[in-house]
């Protein structure tokens, strides 16, 4: 109207500061869920795109030689490299800021706050991220706040030194997503963080379809299985006339290789399966936005956060180990994960919910 002044109230703006150009499904998929769950909320979120030639070629390396220190046989060498491609496809396809150097984060844009996390953000042991202040909040002028962070395999007891804990201080709101992270955060600073969902059980990617299949398969994740884990599993599998996909890398005891699987394909071939066997943190999750049977048993780099996963919501005993009888082994994989179990994660959501509306100062 003539000789009113019309005005415009701004929305904060929120950067997400987290691993979200890793080779690995875990990493893509809990960046995505965070960016867009936080935009189905009412949040102007972004994930903030930082570089560095040196992590950009640490990626590099593994995506090719990944089971490391397993041989990568050359013949695999063309199905990594489409994998790299189709995940640097899907990166592209983010809501991402403007570019900038991961050691000059005072060169990003302007932010109201920024969320640091999910993921390994606080591991120290990481083999490429580790040390890296950024993540801890160092030359980031906006209120910082941490969601779902991780310290990964860095163990509660081997304590967090002054210099970190310093930064830590300067967060507005604290949540981790493991208790091994909650003990360190603990001891360091006296006072207990939230605990809150990994992103994909927060906000869970869309439903994929179970397309039907000429012989059900069981999905396999993850590498360096142990020798009695997998006997265990061929021998279900031929059992029940089930095929095993080994997902993204190569196991040799499994019957089909789809090692140049996206990150789409990923959950799909996790949705449609018949049960999931895994040793990753990721792969317990989709198993579980799934409703699947799956059994695991975590690598020492990934023990912390699986073992913290099932003790979350009542799966420890899908955590398997060697003397896990034959009939308990079939019971686990023939048997979805129970409804006390999705009644914890249903609880867990309404908690983390909470946590980031008040973070954020984001309206219910």
């Amino acid at each position: 109207m003539h000789g009113q002044a019309s005005s415009t109230v701004r929305r904060d703006r929120f950067g997400i500061l987290t691993f979200h150009r890793c080779i690995n499904y875990g990493s893509y998929w809990q960046a995505r869920c965070l960016v867009e769950g936080l935009r189905s909320i009412g949040a102007d979120a972004v994930l903030l795109d930082h570089a560095s030639v040196a992590i950009e070629r640490a990626e590099l390396r593994c995506a090719f030689r990944p089971t490391l220190p397993m041989r990568t046989p050359r013949s695999d060498f063309p199905a990594y490299a489409r994998k790299t491609r189709t995940f640097r496809q899907a990166f592209a396809q983010l809501p991402l800021s403007p570019a900038f150097p991961l050691d000059q984060p005072e060169t990003m844009e302007d932010y109201d706050a920024v969320i640091v996390g999910s993921d390994e953000v606080w591991n120290l042991q990481h083999p490429w991220y580790g040390g890296c202040e950024t993540f801890y909040g160092q030359g980031i002028a906006a209120r910082l706040v941490a969601y779902a962070a991780s310290f990964g395999n860095q163990n509660a007891a081997w304590g967090l030194s002054d210099h970190w804990a310093r930064r830590l201080r300067n967060f507005s709101a604290l949540s981790v997503r493991d208790d091994n992270s909650r003990s360190i955060i603990k001891a360091a600073l006296g006072h207990e963080p939230a605990l809150v969902l990994d992103p994909c059980l927060q906000f869970p990617p869309p439903t994929r379809a179970r397309a039907s299949e000429d012989r059900p398969y069981v999905a396999v994740y993850g590498h360096g299985f142990p020798d009695w884990l997998a006997r265990y599993v061929r021998r279900w599998a031929d059992g029940n006339n089930y095929r095993l996909l080994s997902i993204g890398y190569r196991n040799d005891w499994a019957d089909e290789q789809r090692i140049d699987a996206g990150p789409e394909e990923f959950a799909e071939l996790i949705a449609r399966a018949q049960a999931v066997v895994t040793n990753f943190f990721h792969g317990c999750v989709f198993a579980l936005l799934n409703r699947q049977p799956f059994v695991t048993a975590p690598s020492a780099y990934r023990f912390n956060k699986v073992r913290d996963l099932m003790a979350l919501l009542g799966t420890q005993e899908r955590m398997v180990t060697e003397g896990t009888s034959d009939r308990d082994f079939s019971r686990l994989l023939d048997a979805p994960i129970d409804e006390c179990a999705e009644a914890r994660i249903v609880a867990r959501r309404t908690q983390s919910d909470r946590y980031i509306r008040q973070a954020l100062a984001l309206r219910s």
